[in-house]
Protein backbone atom coordinates (compact mmCIF):
# COMPACT_ATOMS: atom_id res chain seq x y z
CA UNK A 1 0.00 0.00 0.00
CA UNK A 2 0.78 3.56 -0.62
CA UNK A 3 3.19 3.04 -3.81
CA UNK A 4 2.10 6.52 -4.81
CA UNK A 5 1.31 8.46 -1.58
CA UNK A 6 1.51 11.84 -1.64
CA UNK A 7 1.22 11.74 -5.70
CA UNK A 8 -1.30 13.53 -8.29
CA UNK A 9 -1.95 11.19 -11.06
CA UNK A 10 -4.09 12.21 -14.73
CA UNK A 11 -5.70 9.20 -16.02
CA UNK A 12 -7.54 9.88 -19.22
CA UNK A 13 -10.32 7.58 -20.54
CA UNK A 14 -11.22 6.42 -17.18
CA UNK A 15 -14.75 6.06 -16.90
CA UNK A 16 -13.79 2.32 -17.99
CA UNK A 17 -11.61 -0.78 -18.60
CA UNK A 18 -7.93 -0.15 -17.88
CA UNK A 19 -8.57 3.39 -16.87
CA UNK A 20 -11.11 2.66 -14.36
CA UNK A 21 -9.10 -0.05 -12.74
CA UNK A 22 -6.15 2.00 -12.47
CA UNK A 23 -7.95 4.86 -11.08
CA UNK A 24 -9.35 2.84 -8.34
CA UNK A 25 -5.58 1.46 -8.16
CA UNK A 26 -4.09 4.53 -7.88
CA UNK A 27 -6.35 5.89 -5.32
CA UNK A 28 -6.10 2.42 -2.51
CA UNK A 29 -2.04 2.91 -3.47
CA UNK A 30 -2.52 6.61 -1.65
CA UNK A 31 -2.72 8.90 -4.87
CA UNK A 32 -4.84 12.08 -5.63
CA UNK A 33 -6.63 10.94 -9.10
CA UNK A 34 -8.33 12.69 -11.62
CA UNK A 35 -9.94 10.70 -14.38
CA UNK A 36 -11.35 12.10 -17.43
CA UNK A 37 -13.50 10.64 -20.14
CA UNK A 38 -15.81 11.53 -22.73
CA UNK A 39 -18.63 9.67 -21.31
CA UNK A 40 -20.89 11.53 -18.19
CA UNK A 41 -20.47 7.96 -16.50
CA UNK A 42 -16.92 8.73 -15.62
CA UNK A 43 -18.77 10.82 -12.41
CA UNK A 44 -20.12 8.05 -11.28
CA UNK A 45 -16.90 5.96 -11.23
CA UNK A 46 -14.88 9.14 -9.73
CA UNK A 47 -17.47 9.18 -6.88
CA UNK A 48 -17.64 5.19 -6.28
CA UNK A 49 -13.45 5.14 -6.28
CA UNK A 50 -12.81 8.46 -4.60
CA UNK A 51 -11.39 10.60 -6.91
CA UNK A 52 -12.40 13.33 -9.36
CA UNK A 53 -13.78 13.58 -12.79
CA UNK A 54 -14.12 15.82 -15.64
CA UNK A 55 -15.85 15.61 -18.84
CA UNK A 56 -13.19 15.90 -21.41
CA UNK A 57 -12.62 14.66 -25.43
CA UNK A 58 -9.46 14.17 -25.69
CA UNK A 59 -9.02 14.97 -28.94
CA UNK A 60 -10.37 18.25 -28.62
CA UNK A 61 -6.60 20.76 -27.97
CA UNK A 62 -8.54 23.34 -25.82
CA UNK A 63 -9.48 21.15 -23.28
CA UNK A 64 -6.05 20.38 -22.46
CA UNK A 65 -4.60 23.27 -20.99
CA UNK A 66 -7.24 24.17 -19.24
CA UNK A 67 -7.43 20.11 -17.33
CA UNK A 68 -3.53 20.86 -16.73
CA UNK A 69 -4.52 24.53 -15.11
CA UNK A 70 -7.37 22.77 -12.97
CA UNK A 71 -5.34 20.67 -11.77
CA UNK A 72 -2.12 23.28 -10.67
CA UNK A 73 -4.97 24.91 -9.48
CA UNK A 74 -6.53 22.42 -7.19
CA UNK A 75 -3.75 19.93 -6.19
CA UNK A 76 -0.27 21.93 -7.14
CA UNK A 77 1.26 19.52 -9.18
CA UNK A 78 1.15 16.62 -11.42
CA UNK A 79 3.12 13.17 -11.12
CA UNK A 80 1.37 10.79 -12.66
CA UNK A 81 0.02 10.89 -16.55
CA UNK A 82 -2.24 7.59 -18.05
CA UNK A 83 -2.76 8.27 -21.79
CA UNK A 84 -5.19 5.36 -21.53
CA UNK A 85 -7.93 6.65 -23.72
CA UNK A 86 -8.43 4.86 -27.25
CA UNK A 87 -11.06 3.11 -29.40
CA UNK A 88 -11.25 0.27 -31.97
CA UNK A 89 -12.13 -0.40 -35.80
CA UNK A 90 -11.90 -3.86 -36.71
CA UNK A 91 -12.40 -3.00 -40.66
CA UNK A 92 -10.69 -4.28 -44.01
CA UNK A 93 -8.16 -1.14 -45.28
CA UNK A 94 -10.33 -1.00 -48.92
CA UNK A 95 -13.02 -0.62 -46.88
CA UNK A 96 -12.19 1.96 -44.44
CA UNK A 97 -13.08 5.52 -44.73
CA UNK A 98 -10.78 7.76 -44.41
CA UNK A 99 -12.55 9.62 -41.79
CA UNK A 100 -12.46 6.40 -39.80
CA UNK A 101 -8.88 6.33 -40.11
CA UNK A 102 -8.77 9.90 -38.70
CA UNK A 103 -10.88 9.50 -35.90
CA UNK A 104 -8.89 6.21 -34.84
CA UNK A 105 -5.47 8.39 -35.39
CA UNK A 106 -6.74 11.22 -33.42
CA UNK A 107 -8.26 8.98 -29.92
CA UNK A 108 -5.51 6.83 -29.92
CA UNK A 109 -2.35 8.76 -31.60
CA UNK A 110 -3.30 12.37 -31.28
CA UNK A 111 -4.65 12.81 -28.15
CA UNK A 112 -1.56 10.80 -26.57
CA UNK A 113 0.88 13.88 -28.18
CA UNK A 114 -1.31 16.39 -26.30
CA UNK A 115 -1.54 14.82 -23.14
CA UNK A 116 2.34 14.57 -23.34
CA UNK A 117 2.63 18.25 -24.76
CA UNK A 118 0.28 19.76 -22.70
CA UNK A 119 1.19 17.94 -19.23
CA UNK A 120 5.24 18.04 -19.53
CA UNK A 121 5.32 21.76 -17.85
CA UNK A 122 3.78 20.87 -14.78
CA UNK A 123 5.56 17.41 -14.20
CA UNK A 124 8.54 19.70 -14.84
CA UNK A 125 7.74 21.88 -12.19
CA UNK A 126 6.54 19.18 -10.38
CA UNK A 127 10.03 17.60 -9.96
CA UNK A 128 9.69 14.90 -12.63
CA UNK A 129 7.36 12.12 -12.97
CA UNK A 130 6.11 9.41 -15.16
CA UNK A 131 4.43 9.44 -18.02
CA UNK A 132 2.40 6.14 -19.16
CA UNK A 133 1.04 5.76 -22.44
CA UNK A 134 -1.14 2.78 -23.26
CA UNK A 135 -0.37 1.08 -26.51
CA UNK A 136 -0.83 -2.56 -27.66
CA UNK A 137 0.63 -6.05 -28.87
CA UNK A 138 -0.89 -4.36 -31.94
CA UNK A 139 1.97 -1.70 -32.04
CA UNK A 140 4.56 -4.24 -32.16
CA UNK A 141 3.27 -6.36 -35.00
CA UNK A 142 0.54 -6.44 -37.46
CA UNK A 143 -2.92 -7.69 -37.31
CA UNK A 144 -5.28 -8.29 -40.03
CA UNK A 145 -8.52 -6.11 -40.22
CA UNK A 146 -7.33 -3.91 -37.38
CA UNK A 147 -4.79 -1.38 -39.68
CA UNK A 148 -6.05 1.88 -38.17
CA UNK A 149 -5.43 0.36 -35.13
CA UNK A 150 -2.24 -1.06 -35.41
CA UNK A 151 -1.00 2.20 -37.03
CA UNK A 152 -2.00 4.23 -34.00
CA UNK A 153 -0.59 2.04 -30.91
CA UNK A 154 2.50 1.70 -33.22
CA UNK A 155 3.09 5.48 -33.63
CA UNK A 156 2.23 5.63 -29.61
CA UNK A 157 5.06 3.24 -29.14
CA UNK A 158 7.53 5.39 -31.03
CA UNK A 159 6.78 8.53 -29.64
CA UNK A 160 6.81 7.05 -25.82
CA UNK A 161 10.93 6.47 -27.64
CA UNK A 162 11.17 9.22 -28.72
CA UNK A 163 10.17 11.45 -25.35
CA UNK A 164 11.65 8.98 -23.32
CA UNK A 165 14.86 10.48 -24.67
CA UNK A 166 13.96 14.08 -25.11
CA UNK A 167 13.25 13.88 -20.92
CA UNK A 168 16.54 11.90 -20.55
CA UNK A 169 18.37 14.23 -22.31
CA UNK A 170 16.86 17.47 -20.31
CA UNK A 171 17.47 15.28 -17.10
CA UNK A 172 13.78 16.19 -16.12
CA UNK A 173 13.48 13.17 -13.98
CA UNK A 174 10.31 12.51 -15.87
CA UNK A 175 9.92 8.86 -17.39
CA UNK A 176 8.18 8.13 -20.36
CA UNK A 177 6.93 4.32 -21.21
CA UNK A 178 4.45 2.37 -22.63
CA UNK A 179 2.26 -1.26 -21.82
CA UNK A 180 1.38 -3.45 -24.68
CA UNK A 181 -1.48 -5.80 -23.54
CA UNK A 182 -2.92 -8.09 -25.56
CA UNK A 183 -6.46 -9.14 -25.55
CA UNK A 184 -8.05 -8.02 -22.36
CA UNK A 185 -11.78 -8.54 -20.93
CA UNK A 186 -12.58 -4.74 -21.96
CA UNK A 187 -15.43 -3.31 -23.58
CA UNK A 188 -13.91 -3.23 -26.41
CA UNK A 189 -12.58 -6.65 -26.99
CA UNK A 190 -16.35 -7.60 -26.01
CA UNK A 191 -17.97 -5.60 -28.79
CA UNK A 192 -15.19 -7.51 -31.22
CA UNK A 193 -16.37 -10.61 -29.97
CA UNK A 194 -19.85 -10.00 -30.22
CA UNK A 195 -19.60 -8.73 -33.66
CA UNK A 196 -19.18 -11.91 -35.13
CA UNK A 197 -21.92 -14.72 -36.46
CA UNK A 198 -20.16 -16.91 -33.47
CA UNK A 199 -19.49 -15.42 -30.62
CA UNK A 200 -18.00 -18.17 -28.76
CA UNK A 201 -16.11 -19.27 -31.52
CA UNK A 202 -14.38 -15.40 -31.19
CA UNK A 203 -13.99 -15.99 -28.05
CA UNK A 204 -12.16 -19.06 -27.89
CA UNK A 205 -9.66 -18.06 -30.60
CA UNK A 206 -8.79 -15.03 -29.20
CA UNK A 207 -8.25 -17.20 -26.45
CA UNK A 208 -5.96 -19.44 -28.26
CA UNK A 209 -3.76 -16.52 -29.13
CA UNK A 210 -2.34 -16.50 -25.99
CA UNK A 211 -0.23 -19.64 -25.04
CA UNK A 212 -1.24 -19.02 -21.40
CA UNK A 213 -4.85 -20.15 -22.58
CA UNK A 214 -6.72 -17.32 -21.83
CA UNK A 215 -7.54 -13.44 -22.11
CA UNK A 216 -5.82 -11.07 -19.50
CA UNK A 217 -7.66 -8.98 -16.65
CA UNK A 218 -7.90 -5.29 -16.05
CA UNK A 219 -6.55 -5.38 -12.83
CA UNK A 220 -3.52 -7.05 -14.35
CA UNK A 221 -2.81 -4.08 -16.41
CA UNK A 222 -3.94 -1.74 -14.07
CA UNK A 223 -0.74 -3.58 -11.71
CA UNK A 224 2.15 -3.13 -14.36
CA UNK A 225 0.42 0.64 -15.02
CA UNK A 226 0.74 1.17 -11.26
CA UNK A 227 4.64 -0.27 -11.50
CA UNK A 228 5.36 2.40 -13.97
CA UNK A 229 3.74 5.05 -12.26
CA UNK A 230 5.70 4.08 -8.92
CA UNK A 231 8.70 5.08 -8.12
CA UNK A 232 9.73 1.18 -8.58
CA UNK A 233 10.15 1.71 -11.88
CA UNK A 234 12.67 5.02 -11.64
CA UNK A 235 14.87 2.89 -13.91
CA UNK A 236 12.66 2.55 -16.69
CA UNK A 237 12.53 4.72 -19.39
CA UNK A 238 11.12 4.39 -23.04
CA UNK A 239 10.87 1.04 -22.52
CA UNK A 240 7.90 -1.51 -23.35
CA UNK A 241 5.51 -3.26 -20.62
CA UNK A 242 4.62 -6.32 -22.49
CA UNK A 243 1.51 -8.27 -20.70
CA UNK A 244 0.02 -10.54 -22.98
CA UNK A 245 -0.22 -14.04 -21.94
CA UNK A 246 3.07 -14.83 -24.25
CA UNK A 247 1.64 -13.68 -27.38
CA UNK A 248 4.14 -11.89 -29.33
CA UNK A 249 7.03 -14.61 -27.44
CA UNK A 250 5.69 -17.09 -30.30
Amino acid sequence: MNRLAGKVALITGGASGFGHASAALFVREGASVVITDRNPAGAEVAAEIGCRFVLQDVTDEASWPALIAAIAAAEGRLDVLVNNAGIGLFRRIEDMTLAEWRKVQAVNSDAVFLGCKYALPLLRRSGGGSIVNIASVAGKSGAPLMGAYCASKGAVTLLTKALALECAAEKNNIRVNSVHPGYVETALVQGHIMAGTDPDKARRYLEKLHPMGRMGRVDEVANGILFLASDESSFMTGAELVLDGGLTAQ
